[in-house]
């Protein structure tokens, strides 16, 4: 197991780019295994989470060429389940993104039951009960859940809840079965519009009649397609806060501002500066100043346009360096909340009142540790945050979790003058 060796406590300086979405990549992926024909996505982050899931179209036969750095060729003509990796699928939870491609191409199959980052009750229960709503018939096993596509049809799907994977899984399902398939209660994330653009590429037909309602008209078949996937606004997000907490000059290069409306808007109203640069095509260049003087925040996560709870922890560790008491809300995950423990063992002023909303009162400085646990993706990086601000030596166990969600992150922050090491542990 590697960890992180961070000596804090001064500002960083200089540009960092934003890489391909995460949340983006997985879904387009998944979505080319629904024609026989390759496709070409570009933009690829080169995360540990996208590398996996790679390794799973690999081992079910899909080709796997890549054109340049970040440009991958997906042919999936030869798919079989034969040699199907499931310690894999069972490592990472966006093997959920299988199942339309696996019942189009294949009609039963079996899945592990998928990991992903503890941070909560994550069943897949929602995704289950909205593909049984087409017809798809789901059996359960202590470690593997069978599914059966024989009596697919178009039916209007009503989701439980506001589920980003499960409103991408039907949009995906939905757009090989002939007929008509209505939506309601999807979600809007950015990156559920990037797998709509690129399924609309493919040859699918997805509209959106009014707010969280989806027409999805399905084709009999559908066609291989390029495309390049979006900035992670998730990224962008997370460096905006890094610079605000480290009262530091950064420029952030590449960031979608119209996926970070509320973002950028609450962290304006914490006192931070900045001047943004639009340029073509939707994508900014983002100059974030030194703050001081930061006032507290009330931060609630909601599903887009809101406050997503992928940046609900960077914001709780921008919280100890602002003046008051914040009080963060994370409204969809129990275990998010868990990093706020590490946070207190740096010197944070911070109760968990319940499990899923906390108090910060700030400014309080962070002292150094040497035993903080990375916990998942978000928290891990967030605490490196806090790192960074700290005053001496920190070790940031569990880098893995890290490098899930964020691209050679020691190497991008060494750029900006951060003194941070990868040893093994």
């Amino acid at each position: 197991m590697e960890s992180f060796v961070v000596h804090g406590g001064k500002p960083l300086k200089g540009e960092i780019e934003i890489k391909g979405s995460k949340n983006a990549a997985m879904p387009v992926l998944a979505a080319a295994l629904l024609t026989k024909e390759p496709s070409v996505i570009d933009n690829i982050p080169l995360i540990e989470d996208v590398k996996r899931f790679l390794e799973i179209i690999q081992s079910l036969g899909g080709g796997i060429e890549w054109l340049g750095e970040r440009k991958v060729k997906i042919n999936p003509k030869n798919l079989s389940l034969q040699n199907l990796d499931q310690s894999l699928v069972k490592k990472l939870r966006a093997s959920v993104l299988l199942i339309p491609p696996l019942l189009h191409r294949f009609g039963k199959f079996k899945l592990a039951q998928p990991g992903g980052c503890l941070i909560g009750v994550r069943s897949i229960d929602s995704h289950l009960d909205a593909i049984s709503q087409l017809g798809v018939k789901v059996r359960k096993t202590p470690t593997y859940y069978y599914y059966n596509g024989a009596d697919i049809t178009p039916q209007e799907v009503t989701l439980e809840e506001f589920s980003v994977t499960a409103t991408e899984n039907i949009l995906m399902l939905a757009s090989l079965i002939p007929g008509k398939t209505i939506l309601k209660i999807g979600a809007l994330e950015p990156h559920i519009e990037d797998l709509a653009v690129f399924l609309r590429k493919m040859g699918a037909k997805i509209k959106i009649i009014s707010p969280h309602i989806y027409e999805i008209t399905g084709r009999a078949k559908l066609s291989g397609a390029s495309h390049k996937i979006i900035p992670d606004p998730i990224e962008a997000g997370t460096f905006m806060i890094l610079a605000t907490a480290l009262r530091s000059k950064i420029l952030i290069k590449n960031a979608r501002i119209d996926h970070l409306d509320l973002v950028i808007k609450k962290l304006k109203g914490m006192g931070a500066r900045m001047n943004i640069r639009q340029n073509r095509n939707f994508v900014s260049d983002i100059l974030m100043l030194p703050s001081y003087n930061l006032k507290s925040v009330k931060l609630q996560t909601q599903p887009y346009p809101g406050i997503p709870t992928d940046l609900q922890s960077p914001f709780g560790v921008l919280a100890t360096q602002a003046n008051g008491t914040s009080l963060i809300f994370d409204t969809m995950f129990e275990g998010r909340l868990k990093y706020i423990d590490e946070l207190i063992k740096m010197g944070a002023n911070a109760i968990i009142a319940d499990p899923h909303r906390a108090l910060i009162t700030g400014p309080t400085p962070l002292y150094a540790s040497q035993n903080i646990n990375s916990l998942d993706i978000r928290s891990g990086m967030s605490l490196l945050v806090a790192a960074l601000l700290a005053r001496g030596k920190t070790i940031i166990k569990d880098a893995y979790q890290i490098d899930r969600g964020y691209e050679e992150i020691d190497e991008r922050l060494k750029k900006l003058g951060a003194e941070i090491k990868r040893v093994e542990q």
